[in-house]
């Protein structure tokens, strides 16, 4: 009977034009699932669809999370359009203690990510889950750093079996077998298309208590999880930038606008709360023609001067840790930078550190 209910929650999920408020409706009008999805007739999603899916998500050893159901994440049910079915694969426990988002730049420089790794840990040591989206560059980093001393959930925009970006597969395999949890609204087999990213971005923000931003330019697709979790009432916070590096704008401008200014762990704590807040602390305005993010988005391969260029900023960086973040010999290392310096792009500063000039 439990069975049957399940695959009638899942159908009236996937069924197209059912969001959370067309859900309550629908629940509030038949009483429950199966009886709403007797009243859809031939709109509902096909059983064997449903059956499919599921049967392909229990071999992946994951499970489903319903709307309104136990072990759904309280917090995320607070949103008006809180996903009706999560599919989650890793170690639920990860919803269990209080989360902070950590989110930002994907061409973030090798300061800002190593930032966010030690942030995520420090986070982590203290029993807060960290989450983000698996992005490149801030996402991946808050992940990496937060499985040092605990938990992570990582929230993707694709089907579970489209890891996006692909080079992240690895640390997305590493979430789940790792005591992490990675979360998807899409069904199997979904890619990870533009309109998909913000949608997964409401779901970072609402699983979360704070969002903190690292990173992000003043058209930053960042900027909409910023916007999304102030409007759901949890606390955001930004972490300054230099004023000369591009990537820093648009968290900086966070901060002018009410963010919390965020520069160590302690920052983040002690303004924290218990729960969200009733209404949104203070207001952030909507953003237009933002730069889509899409797996159809040609990354073509960079060579070594732009890996190097790309992992630098404003703010000095160790010669040393810039050789371990782009997996450079310390030789080939060396000579790009020197010729990087006679180009006048990069500068070299005081105890062996660089920065961009």
């Amino acid at each position: 009977m439990r069975e049957e209910r399940i695959l009638a929650l899942m159908r009236l999920a996937r069924t197209e034009g059912v969001g959370s408020v067309m859900h309550r409706k629908l629940l509030s009008r038949y009483g429950g699932a199966e009886a709403a999805l007797d009243g859809l007739g031939r709109r509902a999603w096909p059983r064997d669809s449903a059956l499919r899916e599921m049967e392909a998500l229990a071999q992946m050893g994951a499970a489903l999370l319903f709307l309104g159901e136990a072990g759904y994440p309280p917090l995320l049910a607070l949103l008006e359009d809180a996903p009706l079915v999560l599919s989650a694969h890793g170690n639920l426990a990860a919803l269990a203690p209080r989360g902070v988002a950590l989110v930002g730049a994907r061409n973030a420089s090798g300061t800002g990510r190593r930032f966010a790794e030690d942030l995520a840990d420090s986070l982590a040591v203290r029993d807060i889950c960290v989450v983000s989206g698996l992005a490149r560059g801030i996402d991946t980093a808050a992940h990496v750093g937060a499985l040092r001393s605990g938990a992570t959930i990582a929230v993707v925009a694709g089907g579970l079996d489209r890891p996006y970006p692909r080079e992240n597969a690895a640390l997305q395999a590493r979430i789940a077998a790792e005591g992490g949890l990675v979360l998807s609204e899409a069904p199997l087999g979904t890619a990870p298309l533009a309109r998909h990213f913000p949608r997964r971005n409401r779901i970072v923000a609402g699983l979360s208590l704070g969002v903190v931003v690292i990173e992000a330019a003043l058209q930053s697709g960042t900027l909409i999880t910023a916007r999304l979790a102030v409007e759901a009432g949890r606390e955001l916070f930004a972490v300054p930038g230099s004023p000369l590096d591009p990537r820093s704008r648009g968290s900086n401008d966070l901060i002018r606008r009410g963010a919390h200014l965020a520069e160590t762990v302690e920052d983040i704590l002690f303004h924290l709360p218990e729960a969200p807040s009733a209404v949104p602390l203070f207001r952030l305005p909507q953003l237009h023609n933002l730069p889509e993010e899409s797996p159809e988005e040609v990354h073509p391969a960079s060579d070594a001067a732009s890996q190097v260029l790309e992992m630098m900023g404003s703010t000095p960086i160790a010669v040393d840790e810039l050789g371990r973040r782009c997996q450079l010999s310390s030789p080939e290392l060396s000579a790009m930078l020197l010729e990087l310096e006679m180009a006048g792009r990069i500068e070299t500063l005081p105890g062996n550190r660089v920065a961009l000039a």
